[in-house]
Parts: structure tokens; sequence; C-alpha cells
């Protein structure tokens, strides 16, 4: 039955001749005229929200959904963005929430303005995150587990889901190289980095679960300047502490050197130090570098330090013969992080927390046993409420859009995304190559593509006393030009001694070379003048 049907359907019943929609009808109890209070003047058998009216609502929001954001939004022809400064934008969308409510057609309108003046992430031309494009099947998941607005935590809300994320978790730990082992989806790659802190932790002393810090001695944690802030975050959050954050030497593509990673290992076992946990990067943020996973190991095992492999990024290289080599030794791991919402294209929020314990470590150390939710004499199997295995209460499905998505398209398609986004970055490259004024920072190991765009005025002039700060100037005068404009979105940032250089995403399903060439000839066209 379609939803105009059912409407009609459903005003028929209600004795209505047509589902014509006059705005939301008001319940009596906001009717008073005499003062008295409104709640006793309820009629508590009339329901405040009309399902007929709120579904042709929800129908013709839809519409504008298609239209602006699926249609427009990731058409070439359109705009990436519609930018308007923070005071023009406030004073456009009527920010402003009041005591009485707004006529539908308005609401339609807002709905509308919020599509048009919001950033187009599925646009071809949208480089400027780890991020973009968009999958349907993934996002009629997601349009769905909204719907169904339930909490995965028990089985007796959520029992489609429960055994779905145990599924999906089942089949990501398969890839990493497991064939057994814990997981959770948790909300976002830099809360599963805390978590697998915690679990490392936990695992050590499980006595800090009840006393506290004071039971605990000095813990370390070992990455490089190059993961990614959650590390520090998570050190700071933990009460572990972020001086107690150890820096290892990269080498000159931005990887872990196992050979200082052992000796800082060794150094702060000296001083009394004990060492925690050792965070690698499959896909570092910048440069996209992926870490020597087995080498890694090999000092982690001697030095019994758990081993956590942030894949956020990088973690879908899992699905490609060509490329899953990046991640050798991933095995190995006491845990990964791993977002498909990134190169995947589930959607925001898509983040996998696995583990390779068999001990459930991950309930023993996050749990609370709330009576009133995880009762032991419930009469199914009470294992299959998995909400004490994390330390939110509610906590959104997050796994109905990756196996939608997997079911549509299946491995092999997912490797062919990974496939095709190798492909196109190597031809981008290629072509910056032949054009003068690109420079590339380092050849790039996965789909970060980091270059200089150096003007006219500026070529041959390496050598002169400003040359680096007109350089550290040129990315964000183009970067400002390209969003005002609405052409495209690159992103831009320094690096250790390198200024500001563009560092260009690709991995949508929707690129093509003719996205990579107009890339290349937009930066060119807003920049040749500086």
């Amino acid at each position: 039955m379609t939803v105009a049907v059912c409407l009609v359907s459903r005003a028929k019943q209600r004795g209505r001749d047509s589902p014509t929609w006059k705005g939301w009808k008001w319940p009596t109890c906001f009717h008073s005229s005499d003062g008295q209070d409104p709640a006793n003047l309820c009629d508590i058998n009339e329901p405040l929200i009309d399902h007929s009216e709120g579904q042709l609502f929800l129908n013709e929001a839809f519409k504008i959904i298609i239209e602006e954001v699926l249609c427009k939004g990731t058409d070439v022809k359109q705009k990436v963005c519609e930018w308007k400064g923070p005071e023009d934008l406030a004073l456009l969308l009527d920010l402003e929430l009041r005591a009485e409510g707004e006529p539908q057609q308005r609401l339609l309108q807002r709905v509308k303005d919020v599509a048009k003046y919001s950033i187009k992430t599925s646009h071809p031309r949208f480089f400027n995150q780890l991020f973009a494009g968009v999958d349907y099947h993934a996002l009629a998941g997601r349009f769905l587990s909204e719907a169904l607005n339930t909490n995965l935590f028990t089985y007796e809300v959520a029992p489609v889901f429960v055994l779905m994320e145990t599924e999906v978790l089942r089949s990501l730990r398969q890839l990493v190289g497991w064939t057994e082992g814990d997981g959770i989806f948790c909300p976002g790659g830099s809360t599963s980095n805390m978590f697998a802190m915690n679990l490392a932790r936990y695992r050590l002393f499980p006595e800090v679960k009840s006393q506290g810090l004071w039971v605990v001695p000095r813990l370390t944690i070992f990455t490089s300047a190059e993961s990614h802030y959650s590390v520090k975050k998570g050190a700071a959050f933990l009460g572990i502490g972020t001086d107690n954050i150890i820096v290892v030497k990269v080498d000159e593509g931005g990887r872990i050197n196992p050979e200082d990673l052992n000796e800082k290992i060794k150094l702060t076992k000296s001083q009394g130090a004990v060492p925690l946990l050792v965070s690698c990067t499959s896909g570092t943020t910048v440069r996209g570098a992926f870490d020597p996973l087995d080498r890694i190991a090999d000092v982690c095992e001697k030095h019994n330090v758990w081993m956590h492999v942030d894949a956020a990024w990088g973690g879908s290289v899992l699905f490609s013969e060509q490329h899953r080599h990046l991640m050798q030794g991933v095995a190995r791991a006491n845990s990964v992080a791993w977002n498909p919402h990134k190169m995947l294209m589930t959607g925001l929020q898509c983040s996998a927390l696995l583990l390779q314990d068999t001990t459930n470590l991950l309930k023993k150390c996050h749990s609370a046993n709330a009576t009133y939710l995880f009762q032991l004499d419930k009469f199914y199997d009470v294992n299959l409420d998995v909400g004490d295995k994390t330390v939110q209460c509610g906590r959104k499905v997050d796994c109905l859009k990756l196996w939608l998505m997997w079911k549509a398209v299946g491995s092999i398609g997912l490797a062919e995304r990974v496939d095709k986004a190798f492909n196109l970055v190597r031809y981008l490259v290629e072509q910056m190559k032949k054009r003068e004024g690109f420079h590339l920072l380092w050849e790039p190991e996965f789909l970060n593509v980091c270059f200089w765009f150096i003007p006219p005025s500026m070529r041959g002039k390496e050598g002169n006393a400003d040359y680096q700060d007109r350089l550290a100037n040129v990315a964000p005068v183009i970067k400002e030009r390209m969003i005002k404009q609405g052409t495209m979105m690159v992103g831009y940032q320094p690096l250790g001694d390198k200024v500001n250089f563009f560092r260009m995403i690709v991995l949508s399903t929707l690129v093509s070379k003719e996205d990579m060439d107009f890339s290349l000839d937009e930066i060119e066209r807003l920049g040749n003048d500086l």
C-alpha cells in the first residue's frame, strides 16, 4: 500500500472525505479561556498527533529531500554549497523557537531551507572530509532505523538488530582474520579508540573499575604524531594523562618506526611506568599512511602490550584483494576500530570496535548490571542483551545501513568501490604531474592526495625569504573562493614543518575522471592571480 493510499484509507476511517491537510489539530487543552489549568481540560482519549496529517507532512518532506538533497545535491551542474555567513544564515533560517507552532506549509519551507543551505556532502565535487557520497540502500536503512526508533540494548526491544549487529560484527571480524571475538558499534571512531584504551587498562588492572585511579601505576600509551587526536583525548578522558602519551618516530611516509617504538617501551619500563597500549593507524588522517602492523605486533608481543589498530579510515581496504596488503598483520592486534561510514559510504555514523578477545572482556569492563534492563530471569538467553558492553544506555541502530548495503552489493561490490577509488587517485596524480604549479608533497599510499598549488607569480622563487609565508596563504584563499562560489570543497592544513597544503580525499562512487580534471582546472582558475 502506498503512502497516499494509506492516508486516504485512514482519512475515510475517521469520517473525512479526503485527507486534505489544514495544519495540526490542536487539542482542546490549548483553548482554555477561563484561566483553568490546561492539563485538566485535555481529553486524554484524544491523541495529540494526527497520523494522517503527520504522514502527509512526511510525504511532502520526503519529496523535498529527494529533490534538494539527492537530485540537486548530487548534480555537478548544481553548487556544492550555497554559502552564507553566520549572521545572514541565522536570519534566513529564523532559528528562534517560540510558544506557538507553525502551519505545515511554513514547516515545509523550513525543510527546504535547511536542505538548500547545508553542505551537499554527496556532491561529486565534495573532497573535503573522510566521508562523502551516498549509497541508497544504506540510506534506506538509515530512514528505516530512524522510523523504528528503538534502542539497541536488549533483545526484547531490538530483536532484529541484536541478531543483525552480531552477524555484521562477525563478518567484519572475518575480514580482519579472526574466527572468534567480540565487538560493538560505537558512536564514532574516537569512542572506539577510547574503549580500546579502557579495555587494555581493565585487562591489566580490573580493580580500577571499582577502586579508581589510585590503585593504578603510571600508564603509558604509544602512538605516532600523525595518529588521530582522539588518542590524546582518550588519555585525558580516562585519567591516564596526555603527558603519558609517548610519541614514536615515523619514517618519511608517516609510518611508525618499530625500532623506535621498542626503544621507547624499554625506556618507560626502566622509569617504572607500565606500557599499556600501542595505537597504530591504518590510514592516517592527513597523509593516509599505514603503520607496519606485523613489525609493530612483534614489539607488542615482546613486551605484552595491547595492540590497537585505528583503522577508522583505512579499514575498508580489507575488502580488496589488491589493497588488503596495506593492513598485513592486523589479525595479530587485540582490537581494531573501523568506520564503514567513511570509505564504504554507509552514512554517519557507522563505527565498529572489533576485538579478538573471547573472555567477555567488553562486558566485564563496562557493565553496571542495571536490574531494570538486564534481568537475569528473562525467558530468553540474556546474553542477547548486549547493552552492558558499552558505557552508553541509549544506543542507535548503526548496523542496519551497513547490513542492507552489504546485502545489496555483496563483498565483491564493496571491493569494487575500494579499487575504483584507488584508480581515481592514480589518475588524479598522473594528471597533476603533467601540470605546472601542482607540487605533490608525497606519493599517496591511500586516498589522501596532499599537494601545494604554486601560483604563476611564485614559481621559480622558492629561495625568496617570504616564499613560505606566501605559500601558506595560497590554500586558505583558494578554499575561501571555492566555498563562496560553491564549485567544490577541498580541505587544507599544515603538518610539521610543511605550511598549508591541500588534502584532497577521493572516495565517492559518484566521482569520475571528469571530476578529477575539473578539480585541477578549478584550483588553477581560483589561484592563478595570487
